[in-house]
C-alpha cells in the first residue's frame, strides 16, 4: 500500500509538471519548424531565430523597448513600492490597516477597469500619450501593490532592536533606514523588482489603452498580427524568443539551485568543524 501511494504521489506530481511545461516545450520545439505554422512540422531549421536577431525587422527592436520600459517601471514601482511598505509597517495599527488595505485595491481591481481609468483620467488632464507618461504610471499602478506585498513581510521578520539600536548610537533616521533596514529587507525588495518586470512585460490591457500609437510592447504587437504576409513568420519568430526567454530560466534557476546546495554544504561542514 505504502509504495502503491509513492507510486501514485509520483504520478500525480508529473502529471501537474507536465500540464504545466508541455504547452512550452511544445513551443519551444517548433520554434525550429521550417514551417511559420505549427500544425505541421516541415523540418528542422534555425530561419526564425535568424529573423528574430535581424534588428531590421519588428521583433527584436520591440522587444528591447519593451525590457526598457518593464525596466524603468519596476526601478520606480520598487522604490514607491518600498517607500510605501516601509510607511505603512510603521504606522499606527488602524492606520496601518487602512493603508494595507488601499494598497491592495489595484491587485484585486479588474485591469480593463484600471486601463479605463486611465484614458478618462488622460483626457481630462489632457496629457499627451506620445509622452509615455500614462503609460508609464499605468503600469507602475499595477505593479507597485505588489512590490508592497513583497517588502512588508521582510519587514516583519526582521529584527527592529537593530535599527533602535543605530538611532540610540547617534545615527540619523536616514542613515539608520540604508544602513539596517534596507539590507534587512534586500530580497523582498528584490523579489518585488522582478515580479513588477514580469508583470510589465506581460500587461496588455493597460499598455494598449496608454501607449503612443506609434509604441508596440510585446503583447500588443503580438495582439496586432491579425492582418499582413509578414503576420505568420513574426508570429512565428516570438516562438524563438519564447525559446529563449524559457533556457535562460532554466539556466537561472539551476544556477540558484546549485548555488544554495553548495552553501548549504558548506554551513553544515562548518558546524561540523
Amino acid at each position: 500500500m505504502k509504495k502503491a501511494g509513492k507510486i501514485l504521489k509520483i504520478v500525480f506530481i508529473l502529471l501537474i509538471l507536465a500540464f504545466i511545461y508541455a504547452p512550452i516545450v511544445l513551443l519551444t520545439i517548433y520554434s525550429f519548424n521550417a514551417s511559420n505554422s505549427i500544425k505541421t512540422w516541415t523540418g528542422f531549421s534555425f530561419r526564425h531565430y535568424q529573423y528574430f536577431f535581424n534588428f531590421s525587422n519588428d521583433p527584436l527592436p520591440t522587444v528591447l523597448s519593451t525590457l526598457l520600459l518593464a525596466l524603468i517601471v519596476a526601478t520606480l514601482s520598487t522604490v514607491l513600492g518600498t517607500a510605501g511598505a516601509i510607511g505603512i509597517f510603521y504606522s499606527k495599527k488602524k492606520k496601518s490597516a487602512v493603508l494595507s488595505g488601499v494598497s491592495r485595491i489595484p491587485v484585486i481591481n479588474a485591469d480593463v477597469v484600471t486601463a479605463i481609468s486611465f484614458v478618462l483620467l488622460i483626457v481630462a488632464l489632457k496629457i499627451d500619450k506620445s509622452t509615455f507618461i500614462p503609460l508609464v504610471v499605468g503600469q507602475m499602478v499595477l505593479c507597485t501593490p505588489f512590490v508592497v506585498l513583497s517588502v512588508i513581510p521582510k519587514l516583519k521578520q526582521m529584527d527592529n532592536s537593530l535599527y533602535e539600536a543605530a538611532l540610540d548610537l547617534g545615527a540619523r533616521p536616514a542613515k539608520a533606514l540604508f544602513s539596517v533596514i534596507i539590507p534587512q529587507i534586500l530580497p523582498g525588495i528584490v523579489s518585488g523588482f522582478l515580479l513588477a518586470v514580469t508583470l510589465s512585460l506581460d500587461d496588455y490591457v493597460v499598455a494598449a489603452y496608454t501607449k503612443p500609437d506609434t509604441f508596440h510592447t510585446i503583447s500588443t504587437h503580438i495582439y496586432s498580427l491579425t492582418k499582413g504576409k509578414k503576420a505568420p513568420q513574426i508570429k512565428a519568430s516570438y516562438r524563438a524568443f519564447t525559446a529563449i526567454v524559457f533556457l535562460l530560466i532554466v539556466i537561472a534557476v539551476s544556477t540558484a539551485n546549485i548555488i544554495a546546495i553548495k552553501k548549504s554544504k558548506k554551513s553544515d561542514n562548518s558546524k561540523g568543524v
